[in-house]
């Protein structure tokens, strides 16, 4: 587990202890503090009740519990999960997860792990949230599986390896090569300057791939999903990881994941990563994110620290 705690600090350097000063709000002091906490958790003006609190960092738990929060917080997943816009509604999976979660005051893990699935009927009006005893948050969802299948040669899911990664604790790469013509089959990815990222590293794409199924397209582009190659890998110093519901739940138990929590919360609340200096507050949201595993804590300790309203 050591490779995944180092890449989990990437961009967070080790912050001294600082005390912030807790000193009461003047009236305008309190007002701004009510205008910023508003806006960044529900997008909309502050209602005239919390303009006219002396003490507006209080109504953090309300402001989170709003319909308001679910709906933008849900966006703001859905962006932060996907390179683009999705063409249909059914492939922003993200969305109506996120949204379900927080709807239903759920573990911020059901959104990965939750026996639950994204489909839309035939004749429904837009996509809904149901229960799957085969589910795995989103990760399953029919929609989602195919828009992130990638275009492998043999269909080996390298792009969904990657999302996996990237949505669960955070993980981003840039591509070495897009040139056109360059070898980006099996052997290629072993040559220099692509076998770093798919089979050295500590997340090794490939490897991570190999134990997800195999995207299968027929001659009229229907897809389906075969045996995958491997039934087992050493992934992210796991040993022996079996399936995608094996790698996710592993990713989603360790600190890596809470640690992509609190990130996610700075970078709601102040369009950021956290800096430096916000060590102190950045422990306080790991240790809030920790004690009940809701993102809506991990938010809330944030924003409710002196240091927001500053």
């Amino acid at each position: 587990m050591t490779n995944l705690k180092n890449a989990m600090l990437v961009g967070l350097t080790m912050a001294a202890s600082q005390s912030w000063a807790q000193a009461a709000l003047t009236a305008d002091q309190a007002e701004r503090c009510a205008t910023r906490l508003s806006i960044s958790i529900t997008g909309k003006s502050p209602t005239s009740a919390l303009m006219s609190s002396g003490t507006p960092q209080t109504e953090t738990n309300n402001l989170v519990a709003s319909a308001d929060f679910q709906e933008r917080f849900s966006r703001f997943i859905n962006a932060s999960f996907n390179d683009d816009p999705a063409p249909t509604a059914v492939e922003d999976a993200a969305y109506y997860m996120a949204k379900y979660v927080l709807a239903n005051n759920l573990k911020w893990s059901d959104m990965f792990v939750g026996q639950f699935k994204v489909d839309q009927a035939q004749g429904a009006t837009n996509p809904s949230v149901t229960a799957d005893t085969n589910g795995l948050g989103f990760f399953r969802s029919p929609a989602w599986l195919k828009a992130y299948a990638g275009n492998e040669e043999a269909g080996i899911k390298i792009r969904t390896a990657f999302r996996i990664m990237n949505n669960t604790i955070g993980l981003k790469l840039i591509p070495s090569t897009n040139a056109p013509g360059a070898d980006v089959s099996a052997n290629g990815r072993q040559s220099a300057g692509c076998r770093a990222c798919h089979y050295d590293s500590w997340f090794a794409l490939d490897h991570a791939a190999s134990i997800l199924t195999i995207k299968k397209t027929d001659n009229n582009g229907n897809i389906t999903f075969a045996a995958p190659l491997s039934t087992s890998a050493d992934i992210l110093g796991f040993n022996g990881v079996t399936d995608d519901k094996d790698f996710v739940t592993r990713l989603v138990n360790s600190e890596a994941f809470e640690f992509r929590a609190c990130r996610i919360a700075f970078e709601y609340l102040y369009g950021r990563p956290e800096l430096t200096c916000e060590g102190p507050v950045f422990d306080k949201c790991m240790t809030a994110f920790k004690a009940d595993g809701k993102i809506q804590s991990a938010i809330v300790a944030v924003a409710q620290d002196a240091s927001f309203c500053q």
